[in-house]
């Protein structure tokens, strides 16, 4: 199975601080963030967005293809509202509603109707307007302003939801299918999921260790419903499982178990088909997932992670895997919380931000380029 990058899972998390500074000034409040594999993205006012880390595929989306260790400015002067972070890639929406893509394409993820690499913003085509984004693994899903899922890119599993079995990757989006009125959508690794108006889950795509929550473990090119009844209000898909929130706060994840990305404490169980609540009884304001870890952030501005912690994605200084939520160091208190592939990102009040895990393409936003770090560190701004 081919990595995933969240979106984490990706969708760029709103904090609601604000500021004056200048169109191209970087040392400004970051209002939003979004980890990605392996590079990050953040808006400051107005708009301004900017990526720092791996940046060979063009994800950075500055025009070059060098990576960065510091914030570097989005190219073409566009002002976004949202950004979301994929598997070298990411896409966002303008002010204008409209979405644009930029990065790796080889598998049309970036839906302008090409396979061909973009260091710079390019349009997605349609003419859609979207309020929502997700950037996964070769695919990419949005949620137009009438509430009508779209995705593009890479359908090996059905992961498009058009009900398509054909492999070829579509590069225009194509109508998830079955009439569904979409809140918001989640690219994952081979799979999506989204949640509609009324709190229901639905996911498609691969379901070979339980990723689409809905107790068969049979994949599925349409939307079908997450088991259990419960109503979410936010629903993240990562590489092999997905994490929902609740209208009540509580979470629970389903899919692959590996290094303890669930968070139900269980050490034994490889999988679940089905919801399974996260351990603690914490009531949490957001989640996201990344490759085989989560986080969430509770109604108090605490960090919480669980899962995989090879890079120190969970930031809890030490690099000791965890199948139950742990407090991240530092006891900083955060508004978003994004969830890349092997780190982890965290914005405060302030509009400071704060990254920790892995470094290798400077993905952490610190200078350094390349020390992965257990513990948050704070994104040089200028």
């Amino acid at each position: 199975m081919t990595p995933f990058s969240a979106a984490l899972a990706g969708i760029i998390l709103v904090a609601g601080c604000t500021g004056s500074e200048g169109p191209n000034d970087p040392a400004g409040p970051f209002t939003a963030v979004s980890a990605g594999y392996p590079f990050t993205c953040g808006i400051m006012p107005p708009g301004n967005s900017y990526c720092w880390g791996y940046g060979r595929d063009g994800e950075l989306g500055d025009g070059d293809t060098t990576n960065s260790a510091t914030p570097v400015a989005m190219a073409d002067g566009l002002t976004f509202e949202e950004v979301s972070t994929g598997y070298f890639f990411a896409c966002g929406i303008a002010t204008t509603r409209a979405a644009y893509c930029w990065g790796a394409n080889s598998s049309a993820q970036l839906g302008n109707g090409t396979t061909t690499v973009r260091t710079s913003p390019a349009a997605v085509a349609g003419g859609l307007t979207f309020t929502t984004v997700s950037a996964g693994t070769g695919f990419a899903c949005g949620v137009t302003t009438s509430g009508a899922a779209y995705c593009w890119g890479i359908n090996l599993s059905g992961q498009l939801g058009n009900g398509a079995t054909s492999v070829s990757p579509d590069s225009t989006p194509v109508t998830v299918t079955g009439g569904l009125t979409f809140a918001a959508v989640s690219a994952g690794d081979q799979f999506a999921c989204g949640i509609t108006t009324t709190g229901a889950a639905y996911c498609w795509g691969d379901n070979s260790v339980g990723e689409l929550g809905d107790g068969t473990g049979t994949g599925s090119h349409v939307p079908v419903a997450v088991s259990g009844g419960l109503s979410f209000a936010a629903v993240r898909a990562g590489d092999s499982f997905a994490c929902g929130l609740t209208t009540t706060g509580m979470a629970y994840c389903w899919g692959s178990n590996l290094a303890g990305a669930l968070g139900n404490n269980d050490t034994t169980t490889k999988k679940s088909l089905a919801p399974s609540a996260v351990t603690g009884g914490l009531t949490f304001a957001s989640i996201g997932t990344g490759s085989y870890h989560a986080c969430g952030l509770t109604t108090a501005g605490a960090a919480y992670c669980w899962g995989n912690n090879l890079e120190g994605e969970l930031g809890t200084g030490t690099f000791t895997k965890s199948a139950a939520p742990i407090p991240v160091r530092g006891g900083l208190t955060f508004t978003a919380l994004t969830a890349g592939f092997y780190h982890t990102c965290g914005l405060t009040s302030s509009g400071t931000l704060y990254c920790w895990g892995d470094n290798s393409g400077g993905d952490l936003g610190d200078g350094s380029g390349s020390v992965m770090s257990n513990v948050p560190v704070l994104v040089v701004r200028g």
